[in-house]
């Protein structure tokens, strides 16, 4: 079997040196293509709110124009976050950045995609805990105590694995099934790493949920804030750099198949 990928790591630390470097250079392009997502989001759920008795199919419409634009701004901060990557020492245009009709629908594509994967993880999940519910002496309730915690756990790896397929489409113009595949390929032997570092950036979200719990609203929003302007932008840096660094060990040319990256 050709060895698709060698065994690629990166340290956690030193992603995220290289990230606040980055976003500390370029803050203000990397925070408003992130609040540009944000505006959009929240636009598109006011307009629902809005035209929920207007029209259906108006806000059926309305809504999958914001999708689309949402996905648009998401994909241009990535590949500008590429051009930085690629070249440090000049500035790069925003509007540059703007992905391609095919990478959009690629990428629209690859997350039906992800989609499916997800849902199919949860299937397996299902038929293999089903005929323990016809064991005699099983209490169906134990089942179902333990098969929630391990599907919930089996699809959290599943989204790990597959999520870094969007770089694939903005950075190799790959189509949406090999973006998949190759995505579940660079994350082999990497998943402790990249579930640290999105506890490292996830961290200030757990925060704002755990001030909330207890009830201390001024310092949950502080949190919140400090989480949306810096955390946010700092996340898809470090995100970006993280594959940058996994690629970095790619070898071979050809497609990395799936059965042999699952595990």
């Amino acid at each position: 079997m050709i060895d698709f990928l060698k065994e690629s790591t990166f340290a956690v630390n030193e992603v995220l040196s290289k990230a606040w470097t980055v976003t500390k250079r370029h803050y203000l392009s990397i925070a408003t293509l992130c609040f540009l997502m944000f505006i959009t989001s929240n636009a598109s759920f006011l307009m629902t709110f809005f035209l929920k008795d207007v029209s259906k199919g108006l806000n059926i419409l309305m809504a999958v124009v914001f999708i689309f634009f949402y996905f648009t701004i998401n994909l241009a901060l990535f590949k500008y976050v590429f051009h930085l990557l690629d070249d440090e020492e000049h500035d790069v245009s925003i509007v540059s950045t703007i992905p391609t009709r095919q990478q959009i629908i690629r990428f629209l594509v690859a997350t039906v995609y992800f989609s499916l994967c997800i849902f199919g993880v949860y299937l397996v999940v299902i038929v293999v805990g089903l005929p323990f519910v016809y064991l005699p002496g099983i209490n169906i309730n134990k089942v179902t105590n333990i098969a929630v915690p391990v599907g919930l756990v089996a699809i959290f790896i599943t989204w790990v694995r597959i999520s870094f397929f969007p770089f694939f489409i903005i950075d190799r113009n790959l189509g949406p099934f090999a973006s998949i595949k190759y995505s579940l390929a660079t994350t082999k032997g990497n998943f402790t790493k990249i579930f640290m570092l999105l506890l490292v950036l996830g961290s200030f979200q757990m925060l704002y949920l755990f001030f909330g719990f207890i009830q201390w609203p001024i310092v949950a929003f502080f949190t919140n804030v400090l989480s949306s302007f810096i955390i946010i932008p700092l996340s898809s840096v470090a995100l970006t750099i993280a594959y940058r660094k996994m690629m970095s060990e790619y070898k071979g040319e050809d497609e990395p198949d799936i059965i042999h990256n699952i595990v």
